[in-house]
């Protein structure tokens, strides 16, 4: 009996395994929540630099329309308004996000409800091969078929804010996709059935209870496809034209928080004022993915609530 019970109250080798399981699992938690601490803390103090430390005001930096942090204007104040570039990503996440929803959920529609077999055999391997295309061939694209596809129709230089629109649009159109056949799936078939069993067609069901149940899924697939379009660097570059202006039409080149910050952050001194600013778009930037975040999981609670 005595040598029972040791067996059973001491240390076995799976117990011993288990125990350094959750130690390790414990280490690689602690390291990434670590790691996303520390990144919060550097780009927050950097970017907060420019207020505290250059003594620039907060509120002349969002609403300012001139971006030329290595001059000052008559009154001594350094011109690093960001308004220009906060608009110009505002526009092509708005405007590529409006594009591509409709694109999204019908293909996701098409590949749920009404051919699931073709959608599976031709419509899936398509949209996971425009996930897998790097963002510099969709700017590459942009930059030799949208540009002079825009010139050629709407006039200007090709470059803007149009342009960056629909090279976004065919970036996020997958993830958009995926995410909505996700949430199609996932309504339960009973649905499906009850209503058919109730006299309704197949197009009202879709429309009426496959949808609606749905929707909380697919705002979420539209949000997680914005915060890619807003974070989008190199593709963006390479076609919005990438000039610090106001935007005052769709076709005249503009620029995102991205552009700017790819084009200049390697041409400035760490610790100068044309640095920190740069830290500032970078620190807007995070704030916009973390209220994506956020969203996402109000909508996904919103959901499961109902």
């Amino acid at each position: 009996m005595e040598e029972i019970q040791a067996r059973l109250l001491g240390n076995s080798k799976k117990g011993r395994l288990e125990k350094l399981g959750k130690t390790v699992s414990f280490i690689c938690i602690a390291i990434i929540v670590l790691v996303v601490v520390s990144i919060l803390y550097f780009v927050t103090s950097k970017g907060l630099s420019t207020f505290f430390t250059d003594g620039v005001s907060f509120w002349d930096f969002l609403t300012g329309s001139v971006w030329n942090p290595g001059n000052v204007s008559e009154d001594g104040l350094p011109l690093v308004g960001a308004l220009p570039m906060i608009t110009g990503s505002f526009l092509v996440t708005l405007l590529s996000a409006a594009l591509a929803t409709p694109f999204a959920i019908g293909a996701a529609i098409f590949m749920t409800e009404i051919s699931p077999s073709t959608g599976k055999r031709v419509l899936q391997p398509v949209v996971e091969l425009l996930v897998g295309i790097p963002s510099v061939v969709y700017g590459f694209i942009g930059l030799t078929v949208v540009v002079p596809f825009v010139r050629s129709i709407f006039g200007g230089t090709g470059f803007g804010i149009l342009s960056a629109t629909f090279v976004l649009f065919v970036m996020i159109l997958p993830t958009v996709t995926s995410m909505a056949v996700d949430a199609l799936n996932s309504v339960p078939r009973h649905y499906r059935e009850a209503s058919l069993a109730m006299g309704a067609t197949r197009w009202q069901t879709i429309y009426k209870v496959v949808l609606r149940s749905a929707m909380p899924g697919l705002l979420t697939a539209v949000v997680f496809g914005m915060a890619r379009a807003f974070g989008e660097a190199l593709a963006v570059q390479m076609v919005i034209g990438n000039a610090a202006l106001m935007p005052t039409s769709l076709i005249t080149p503009a620029s995102t928080l991205t552009s700017i910050l790819t084009m200049s952050m390697g041409n400035t001194v760490m610790g100068t004022l044309e640095n920190n600013v740069l830290w500032s778009l970078a620190l807007i930037l995070m704030v916009m993915a973390l209220f994506f975040n956020i969203l996402t999981r109000w909508i996904g609670k919103k959901g499961a609530i109902k």
